[in-house]
């Protein structure tokens, strides 16, 4: 199961990323912009996601992913249980949420750098 420290090791890795702590809940900001947000409890992980996309998202894998809490709807935002996902995908959805929030030169310079 992917943990807290998995994805505040990746989270922190992407430029102009930061982690704040808020009402005793972990999120990952660019700016005054949250991209990733994980549950008090540290088994749900809420993350940026195309709102236009989401139900589709949900639809196919209701087990995995869940909408966001009813505050966070009018958000690009999303929900996934951490049980259910491995790191590779924990990473893919963490940078797509990331990508969402920072300019595109950002972006460019973060693909063309050696990892």
């Amino acid at each position: 199961m992917v943990t807290a420290d998995d994805i505040r090791r990746v989270a922190l890795s992407l430029p102009r990323a930061y982690e704040a702590l808020v009402r005793d809940q972990v999120k990952f900001r660019v700016g005054q912009i949250v991209f990733v947000a994980l549950s008090r409890d540290e088994t749900v992980m809420g993350f940026g996601y195309p709102k236009e996309e989401r139900a589709a998202l949900i639809e196919a894998e209701p087990d995995r992913f869940l909408m966001p809490i009813r505050s966070d709807e009018r958000f690009n935002w999303v929900r996934v249980r951490l049980e259910t996902i491995d790191e590779d995908e924990m990473r893919e959805l963490v940078t797509d949420a990331w990508r969402m929030c920072v300019p595109k030169k950002v972006i460019a310079e973060y693909e063309a750098s050696p990892r």
